[in-house]
């Protein structure tokens, strides 16, 4: 069940809700962008507020701004004055105790703060896989820790802090991290940082760079981004999975908390008193003490929490009681676990990737839903992703080809686990009369773009003697499977995928060549007709 947070309003018409569906934005990324005074802040803490209760979150807050979230949703405020040892440590057991938090940076120079946050997000990102919980990271002003060009800052403080922005948004998603990253230009933030995020949240802004950039990410033309001017504080262009399919304008709602450091106001200048104003300025008062010469004393700074009283506070921390859910039977297990590999079937990102790559984003997937992915093994999932990239079910068929589908699948456990799924596409074919796939759906059962590799594992099963492929006077295929005593119906191999219409003229044959099969199995082909007939055709 997907959990949805509101966001704000549309700004179309009948200005209906605008929701963030949240369990998307845990398996993508979001990138907010907008210049100074454009509500980015705000819409950060409004999607913090409304996701508080939900998921675990984690600030890197280089003003600190966000800090004020402790004392209404008991976040844990940590100093990044911390050595870079001890930043590491603390993240780690963030991870492990589920602790949401705020790492201020503001007592700390620019080149500090990303020391400080390369070594906070590193311990985020090498922490223990049993502690991969789900968790949102905020990073506000993301052009510091992750610059397009070098800077003032040394190259080793520069490259460590990029290397943690990259991780974050580029392998975060396998590890439970939601990579949130907001910035005041998109032209400042490195772009391999920048591209890797899916769902965008485009606010004001007037450089020409900035525009084109923001609506090259939205897909919108010249005239689309000029509207990136007229945007007022706190509306925002939003696109993506989590958000919306198609550009959406909003307005962002109003939050409880509020920052310690808000807009400028103008506030009357005081009356010019009678005395004369030069001597008033230079001239000690009765209340300071000490020469005129000497400088006012230094208020001393506030002590900084040690790492000891940083754990004793994490130790201390009890979250509110929550109520356990009911734990899952068996078959809703395995129907959960069987509607994610689905899900993984249908990824078209995924048809390239190795199936070790693939087996670790169900186990994560599987993970964020409270269910066992564990329980299936690679071996298993190798045949079952083969299984469902073939587009079918491991249930029985029902009709004529009720009672031998136990008879498929004991055959093709005999092959390979990438072909199975391939050889029962052509079984389920053959059982039901139906025509022969092309090489565009045989290509998507063994997880492929190519129909090449389709035809030369096609080829590798037919070496092995599991079916026997042949060419009817039209160019169509028609695979026999010897096992089953069957073959498919005459089909076209360029089809497109969803297209696995018959010939009329074969449509005759297929069923005589049933026909036959059910009265006398399989028998010796003989001479070739001029009508190609069946190849389990009687003599």
């Amino acid at each position: 069940m997907s959990v949805g947070i509101e966001m704000g309003l549309s700004l179309g018409p009948g200005a209906e809700p605008a929701r963030l569906d949240l369990e998307e934005l845990l398996a993508t990324r979001l990138l907010v962008q907008g210049n100074s005074g454009s509500g980015k802040s705000h819409l950060l803490r409004r999607l913090l507020e409304q996701s508080a209760g939900a998921v675990q979150q984690v600030i890197v807050d280089p003003e600190g701004d966000f800090v004020t979230l402790a004392e209404t949703y008991g976040h844990v405020v940590v100093d990044g004055a911390h050595g870079e040892a001890n930043l590491q440590a603390i993240a780690a057991r963030v991870r492990a105790h589920r602790v949401s938090v705020v790492l201020t940076l503001e007592s700390l120079d620019m080149e500090a703060q990303m020391r400080a946050a390369a070594a906070f997000l590193g311990g985020l990102f090498e922490a223990e896989r049993s502690h991969w919980h789900p968790a949102l990271v905020v990073v506000d002003e993301a052009q510091i820790f992750a610059p397009a060009a070098a800077g003032d800052v040394s190259d080793e403080a520069r490259k460590a802090s990029l290397g943690a922005m990259t991780n974050l948004m580029c392998r975060g998603r396998k590890r439970g991290l939601a990579g949130i990253i907001a910035t005041q230009r998109l032209a400042k933030l490195a772009k391999n940082v920048a591209a890797e995020a899916t769902n965008f949240l485009m606010g004001r802004t007037f450089l020409d760079i900035d525009m084109a950039r923001a609506a090259d990410l939205l897909g919108l033309d010249r005239r689309g981004a000029e509207r990136f001017r007229d945007l007022a504080r706190g509306e925002f262009v939003a696109l993506g999975p989590a958000l919306s399919r198609r550009p959406l304008a909003l307005r962002i709602g109003p939050v409880t908390t509020s920052a310690r450091s808000g807009s400028p106001k103008l506030v009357p200048l005081p009356a010019p008193a009678d005395a004369d104003l030069r001597a008033l300025i230079l001239t000690r008062s009765d209340a300071e003490s000490g020469p005129a010469w000497a400088p006012a004393p230094r208020t001393p700074p506030t002590p900084r929490a040690t790492p000891a009283d940083l754990m004793r506070e994490l130790s201390a921390y009890r979250p509110e009681p929550v109520e356990a859910p009911e734990p899952m039977s068996e078959e809703e297990m395995r129907a959960g676990c069987e509607a994610v590999l689905r899900g993984i079937a249908a990824d078209p990102d995924a048809g390239g990737q190795p199936v070790a790559v693939v087996y670790q984003d169900f186990l994560v997937r599987c993970r964020m839903r409270g269910l066992d992915g564990e329980s299936l093994s690679l071996a298993a999932f190798r045949r079952r992703l083969g299984v469902a990239r073939a587009g079918i079910d491991e249930t029985e068929p029902a009709g004529e080809a009720e009672g031998r589908w136990d008879e498929a699948q004991a055959a093709a456990a005999a092959l390979p686990d990438e072909v199975q799924g391939l050889f029962l596409m052509l079984a389920r074919a053959a059982l039901a009369g139906e025509p022969c796939p092309g090489d565009e759906a045989l290509a998507r059962a063994i997880g492929s773009r190519s129909p090449g590799r389709a035809k030369r594992l096609l080829a590798y099963v037919e070496t092995r003697g599991a079916i026997v492929c042949r060419m009817d006077y039209r160019g169509n295929r028609v695979v026999a499977l010897p096992a089953l005593g069957c073959e498919t119906a005459p089909g076209d191999p360029k089809a497109p995928v969803g297209d696995g219409k018959a010939p009329a003229d074969d449509k005759a044959p297929a069923a005589e060549a049933k026909s036959a099969m059910a009265k006398s199995g399989p028998a010796k082909s003989g001479p070739a007709a001029p009508e190609m007939p069946s190849l389990f055709a009687a003599e």
